[in-house]
């Protein structure tokens, strides 16, 4: 009887406490890990909204590309009348 008594205790002094030990040098990598993936989560959604007018930009450019046509257009005809 006396040997279970000494079993619990060498349990609960020596055992329990190394596995505290152990267990939290991974739950606090692992907690790090999600506040860093919660954070680039985070961003990513904020950059994809930055994003949702970047098609415009392609219709932008070939408007320009014809607005730069009629202005050479325009220029060469009204460069004899001044």
């Amino acid at each position: 009887m006396w040997l279970w008594w000494i079993g619990n205790a060498v349990l609960l002094a020596v055992v329990v406490p190394v596995v505290l030990l152990l267990a939290n040098r991974v739950i606090r990598p692992a907690l790090e890990i999600k506040r860093y993936g919660a954070d680039i989560l985070e961003h990513a959604v904020g950059l994809d909204k930055n994003l949702e007018p970047l098609p415009a930009v392609a219709d932008t450019r070939d408007l320009v590309a014809a607005a730069k046509g009629l202005a050479v257009r325009y220029v060469g005809a009204a460069g004899p009348l001044l």
